[in-house]
């Protein structure tokens, strides 16, 4: 599976959001800048995001985003699947009953393919935004690092 920038940006975004919209909504501007990442695509994501009920805002002269409901109730499959979509590496239709593949019933590869997407799926449901937040403090108290250095980019 590979992730589009939409997901790897949008979770950054999430995490620079929850790390610095405290105490007052953030601007796009300043996620934008804080990431290195386009303002117009960012944007597009938290406008994803929005509507997926992980962002919120506020309009107005002190107006900007802040988390649709508490970094530790967010995890990074709900942020990726906001943004991606299924994260199922591998489509099999023999996993369906009802839609199945004529090679289903002597496939034996479709529990391979079920297996590793249940293992990505766990994996980023129990990751959550409020275990990043804590990750990104230790390794940048200042919140003034670079992101452009940043190899998930």
């Amino acid at each position: 599976m590979k992730l589009s920038t939409k997901g790897r940006y949008g979770l950054r975004a999430m995490i620079d959001l929850a790390r610095f919209s405290q105490n007052e909504p953030v601007s796009i501007n300043s996620i934008a800048t804080r990431q290195n990442i386009s303002e117009g695509y960012l944007e597009q994501i938290v406008s994803r995001l929005k509507k997926a009920g992980l962002v919120d805002s506020l309009r107005g002269a002190s107006g900007g985003y802040f988390l649709g409901k508490d970094a530790s109730h967010i995890s990074v499959g709900d942020v990726l699947r906001a943004l991606e979509g299924d994260l199922d590496p591998v489509k099999c239709t023999g996993f369906d009953e009802d839609e199945g593949c004529s090679a289903s019933k002597g496939c034996v590869t479709k529990y391979v393919w079920q297996k590793i997407n249940d293992s990505i799926n766990q994996t980023v449901d129990q990751i959550m935004l409020s275990e990043l937040v804590e990750e990104s403090i230790e390794i940048d108290p200042t919140g003034e690092l670079d992101a452009s250095m940043c190899k998930g980019k």
